[in-house]
């Protein structure tokens, strides 16, 4: 376990110096002034996989396991391009696909972003469309 997973909520107070965004750059680096300079690039400020993770175990010894997993799942999508997150959005809306594709969705996920928390959560959508026919119909 990461001194952050270790750490107590907020992880500003408790670990602050130690926390990066995905870009590498340390959180206590972004600042008005980093902004004004014009010095911040988007991977300076989009949270990293480690951070969401140390927030995901906070949360399940606070007793919020619902939380922790939504956490868990963002943590694995911070591997997904934006491009391609949005796409895999837009694919798991009710409606959108058929089980066929949600299921290889899910595989793609596990085997391409090492996502196996939100391969399983499409899968379970997968079976929860067909069961409620909130599918594609081809």
């Amino acid at each position: 376990m990461s001194e952050q997973s270790r750490a107590a909520y907020p992880l500003m107070d408790t670990v602050g110096d130690n926390l990066v965004a995905s870009g590498g750059r340390r959180l206590a680096d972004v600042t008005l002034d980093a902004v004004a300079a014009d010095a911040l690039a988007a991977g300076d400020i989009q949270v990293s996989a480690e951070t969401l993770a140390a927030q995901a175990d906070i949360a399940e010894q606070a007793g919020y396991r619902a939380l922790a997993q939504n956490l868990r799942r963002a943590a694995e999508l911070t591997a997904v391009p934006n491009e391609e997150l949005l796409k895999m959005y837009e694919q798991v809306r009710p409606g959108r696909s058929t089980y066929v594709e949600l299921v290889r969705l899910a595989d793609r996920l596990e085997g391409q972003y090492a996502a196996p928390i939100t391969a399983a959560f499409v899968r379970e959508a997968a079976r929860v469309y067909r069961a409620r026919n909130l599918l594609r119909r081809v």
